[in-house]
């Protein structure tokens, strides 16, 4: 493991001897995680992992951290680095994640997700799904899809696009990544962290992006709508959901092959994904 002492030392204005109990954490999909001890207080390095420089706009990535500061919303981010994407951030102690076959967790975070959208926050940048997708599939540089169907598939979900755009959303800063685990439960409290992915959207995205990452079924995804939307979900605005399930699931399938070029494989994960694009293409042209 590489010692990241000097590297913390600089960042946090302290000596390398300030620096104590350097450990990794559990890997996540896109980046690396130690936790370290300064004083009595710890902290999480996260570096960025191979590929990341491609993908993710850490300037952006700032600015977003920038509007959440000192809102309760996210983690405590006291070191951010818009040159190589290293964030330091407050531990947060006897932290749990979000379980997504606990419905009060699910309730809970889907409450605390609507308020964060609520708020209306903004900044100066966007992010268009269906430009994404195209996006990662050019940086495959003409590594064919393991799907032989691919073609097929992307043609009906860019049908949606048309649907989408049709039907009333608001905008507003959005997670896109606000998936189970990146919602902390810490005591009475909810912080939803990791916010590299974070631009303007609609934010209905983001209950896309947490039924997809928890693999849920029909029901469970009307579950999950149900959750956020306590006083009843619009027939419309459920259709929108289906809509971009579909096309998050194509999004996150090409993420999941521009990551294999990468070493990283998904596997069954990657295969989900893919079968959300098709399976909710259906459901939204059919139901």
């Amino acid at each position: 493991m590489k010692d990241y002492r000097s590297t913390i030392a600089e960042a946090m204005r302290k000596t390398t001897a300030d620096i104590r109990d350097i450990s990794p954490m559990k890997k996540g999909m896109t980046n690396l995680s130690y936790r370290f001890s300064i004083g009595s207080k710890e902290y999480v390095l996260r570096i960025p992992g191979k590929g990341t420089a491609g993908i993710i706009d850490r300037q952006k990535e700032c600015d977003v951290y920038q509007v959440l500061k000192d809102k309760g919303i996210s983690e405590n981010v006291v070191y951010i680095s818009a040159a190589n994407g290293y964030k330091i951030s407050e531990c947060l102690r006897n932290a749990r994640p979000c379980d997504p076959s606990d419905i009060s967790d699910v309730r809970a975070c889907m409450t605390f997700l609507r308020g964060v959208h609520e708020k209306e926050l903004s900044v100066n940048h966007s992010v268009d799904i269906f430009e994404r997708i195209g996006f990662y599939e050019s940086l495959l540089d003409g590594t064919p899809s393991p799907f032989k169907d691919y073609s097929d598939t992307k043609k009906k979900v860019f049908k949606l696009k048309a649907l989408i755009e049709a039907l009333p959303k608001s905008w507003s800063l959005t997670h896109m990544d606000a998936v189970p685990d990146n919602f902390l439960f810490t005591g009475d409290k909810i912080r939803l962290i990791d916010w590299e992915y974070a631009a303007m959207q609609d934010p209905h995205v983001d209950i896309a992006m947490f039924a997809l990452y928890s693999v849920y079924d029909r029901a469970q995804v009307d579950m999950l709508i149900d959750c956020y939307f306590a006083e009843g979900c619009d027939p419309e605005v459920r259709f929108k959901i289906y809509c971009y399930i579909a096309a998050c699931g194509l999004l996150c399938s090409n993420w999941c092959e521009y990551r294999r070029l990468f070493g990283e494989e998904f596997g069954e994960y990657s295969r989900r994904q893919y079968a959300y694009a098709k399976e909710y293409f259906e459901i939204a042209v059919h139901d």
